[in-house]
């Protein structure tokens, strides 16, 4: 039971995830992620700076706590006594910047000074337990000095002076400082240690002890900073949980980059296989994908729906046409058998008409090749780009042709129209349908052009028997037709169809109180209107 909770949890956060992923460009995650790839090395390296630069301020926040209890200290071992007033409130932070500040040479050597003052070598030899105590804990180098910077509390220096040293000055102006120098007789203990700054210095830090607002002394640190590599290895277990926290953000792109781009890719894959194998099966859209990926599944769902509609329409065609050819074929075969088996026997009348019955047999089989020729050609067609034709000339030449005794035409067009179609493409068009007005047997012929939603329509309605309304779609499709006796191959409107769609346009069957209405339209020229 708990795993199964925890599997239907798990679910329920990729569906959560996937509703709400937002759609990102292929670049913008190939950019993020070589971006952070890239940024990596200088990361770390900052990383380490800081790093190295936080262990030599906690040196010198450590010197500074330290000389602040012996700077209390040595106050309390002054043979005077002071005003115990209340003194204000100094909070003095660590200053060190190893970018910032200048690392200064070796300590100089102190020079002769005068003799120490009673007071501050009884402060001094007071003072040693507690020094000698800090000294062997913290293993920093500690001197204690009188106001004008004399050691009284020393190693192999007591009794000289370090007046003259610019952190020692400022002390006994009454301010704390910190420097940088340069560590004495150092030597490289590992072969990366010279990666580490820090290695080769000592943090100098001297502390006036002030009592009455008088410098009455000052003490003198110094301590080499914790090493890097040293640090590094002290504080494994954040740095192990940042390099986790890193490798973390890195499967994190790498299933990025898995759902988002390779896993639709495959799937997209498969089902390019599938296509070529006649399944069409389109996947759905990964809700992760990127914008181009999801793109592509559109083009592909759109490419694999042509694909799918054009192998129908080929099977249907092929269908049609061995079934258009069976009728002309069967009555050639018939005619040549009788007249093989019986032409001897037959009279010239009997033999006549067995001959002009394979003729018109021939004659269809001739037309319906033609028509399919020229299906072939509508369907290759690519208009122009630039084709731009005023309606008024193609229908009046068409009106023109047809309009006698038996049949009316009228035309109603737009003035100062460009329909983005050949000339000659829509003459064609037009001159099929009025040719199947005449044929229906219409009296009257309407051609009408009206601006609708940015496209030319245009309307040939006529008078004549009208169209079923189960066949308002079926007649755009070839081999259909109503006129098969009188020899019509049902071609035509078809071939019109391919033409227009080659140039942007349609046409359908509309509705209509009486009569047949077939409506065109036709993209407009911009700026024609």
């Amino acid at each position: 039971m708990p795993a199964f909770a925890s599997m239907t949890g798990m679910e329920t956060l990729k569906s959560w995830i996937k509703r709400r992923w937002p759609p990102i460009h292929l670049r913008v995650i190939l950019f993020g992620v070589l971006l952070f790839v890239a940024a990596l090395p200088g990361v770390a390296a900052v990383s380490l700076r800081v790093y190295e630069n936080t262990l030599v301020q906690q040196t010198e926040a450590e010197l500074i706590a330290q000389g602040a209890a012996l700077a209390g200290a040595y106050r309390a071992a002054w043979p005077e006594r002071f005003d115990a007033g209340r003194r204000p409130l100094i909070i003095e932070r660590p200053k060190v910047d190893l970018n910032a500040m200048q690392i200064l040479p070796e300590l100089p050597d102190p020079v002769r000074g005068p003799a120490a003052g009673r007071n501050a070598a009884l402060t001094g030899r007071a003072l040693a337990p507690v020094v000698a105590d800090t000294q062997q804990t913290t293993l920093a180098a500690i001197r204690v000095l009188d106001r004008n910077g004399l050691v009284v509390l020393g190693r192999r220096d007591l009794g000289l002076s370090y007046r003259d040293v610019p952190e020692v000055r400022a002390a006994l102006a009454g301010r704390s400082e910190t420097v940088l120098r340069r560590r004495g007789g150092y030597q490289p203990r590992y072969n990366l240690e010279f990666l580490s700054r820090a290695s080769a210095i000592r943090v100098h830090y001297v502390r006036p002890v002030i009592a009455d607002g008088q410098v009455i002394g000052a003490l003198m640190f110094s301590r080499s900073p914790r090493g890097l590599f040293l640090g590094v290895y002290q504080d494994r277990g954040k740095i192990l949980l940042g390099v986790g926290g890193i490798l973390l953000i890195l499967l994190f792109l790498a299933g990025l980059l898995h759902r988002a781009i390779a896993r639709p890719i495959e799937a997209l894959s498969r089902a390019t296989e599938a296509v070529a194998l006649g399944h069409v099966d389109v996947p759905e859209t990964p809700a992760t994908a990127a914008i181009e990926i999801r793109a592509l599944y559109q083009n592909f769902a759109l490419m694999a729906e042509r694909i799918e509609r054009r192998s129908r329409y080929l099977r249907d065609f092929a269908a049609a046409v061995s079934h258009e050819f069976k009728t002309p074929i069967a009555g050639l075969r018939g005619a040549l058998e009788l007249l093989g088996d019986h032409g001897a026997t037959m009279t010239a009348d009997e033999r006549k008409r067995f001959l002009s019955n394979a003729m018109a047999d021939a004659d269809r089989l001739s037309h319906l090749v033609q028509r399919l020729l020229d299906l072939a050609r509508a369907d290759m067609i690519v208009a122009p780009s630039d084709a731009a034709t005023d309606p008024a000339g193609p229908v009046g030449l068409v009106a023109d042709a047809h309009r006698g005794p038996g049949l009316a035409i009228d035309v109603d067009l737009p003035r100062d129209v460009m329909a983005a179609i050949p000339p000659e493409v829509l003459e064609a068009v037009l001159e099929t349908l009025v040719e199947n007005s005449r044929q229906a047997g219409a009296g009257k012929v309407m051609i009408q052009g009206v601006i609708d939603n940015g496209a030319l329509a245009l309307t040939v309605s006529d008078d004549g028997p009208g169209i079923a309304p189960a066949d308002r779609d079926r007649i755009f499709e070839p081999f259909h037709t109503g006129r098969r006796a009188e020899g019509g191959s049902g071609l035509g409107l078809a071939i019109a169809r391919s033409l227009l769609a080659a140039c942007g346009g349609t046409i359908a069957s509309a509705p209509s109180d009486a009569g047949a209405r077939i409506v065109i339209r036709l993209p407009i020229v911009k700026d024609s209107h």
